[in-house]
């Protein structure tokens, strides 16, 4: 596998920003659709694959959403063309079957509520990364945003259902807009050992 270039690198991690500020022009469906299309590919524990994505576009289901944000997340949310609730189906395990075909008691493995939801939730979120990552491959931007009241989000959007929100992520084209300045990050030394 070939090592990405220094432009590629610079869009996907060093020069990549949280944004806060959009372009409220909407994203083609066909552009949720490749970006998800890409999401998929990213690996979980045992392919189980139990995030779920919904994509909040429209006025209504915007305002939905907003209503349930917290601080300065609601007017964002409102501007984003797209903001996507990144949840996780504690059902996921029926899925296995489908997902991991060569053992055929993988959904076995999940059968305690307590694996099922800690799975759940881990995979959840490396696909949110996943579609952090995927989104600005694609040249968009990514406001992810864990300030909102999850279970009313779940009430609102997943009644009835075994998903439960994880976090969101508004994606389009990002402005200047509210834009913080690059915050530091820790280095190796502070983060990171080798053995």
């Amino acid at each position: 596998m070939a090592k990405l270039d220094t432009p590629a690198l610079a869009q996907l991690f060093t020069e990549a920003r949280t944004r806060n500020g959009w372009d409220p022009a909407p994203l083609p469906e066909e552009t949720l659709r490749a970006l998800y299309d890409l999401v998929k590919f990213g690996p979980t524990a045992a392919n189980s694959t139990p995030a779920r994505f919904y994509f909040v576009t429209s006025p209504e289901a915007k305002e939905r959403l907003a209503k349930h944000a917290s601080g300065s997340n609601g007017p964002k949310i409102r501007q984003a063309p797209c903001t996507v609730i990144i949840g996780y189906d504690l059902d996921f395990p029926e899925t296995m079957p489908k997902l991991f075909p060569h053992v055929s008691d993988a959904k076995n493995w999940f059968g305690d509520l307590q694996a099922r939801e800690w799975g759940a939730l881990r995979n959840s979120s490396l696909q949110g990364g996943y579609f952090i990552m995927a989104a600005r491959a694609l040249g968009l931007d990514a406001g992810p945003m864990s300030g909102f009241d999850n279970a009313a989000v779940d009430a609102e959007f997943f009644a009835g259902t075994a998903i439960k929100s994880n976090f969101i992520v508004s994606i389009g084209h990002g402005t200047d807009e509210g834009l913080f300045p690059r915050n530091p990050r820790l280095d190796f030394e502070e983060a990171a050992k080798i053995l």
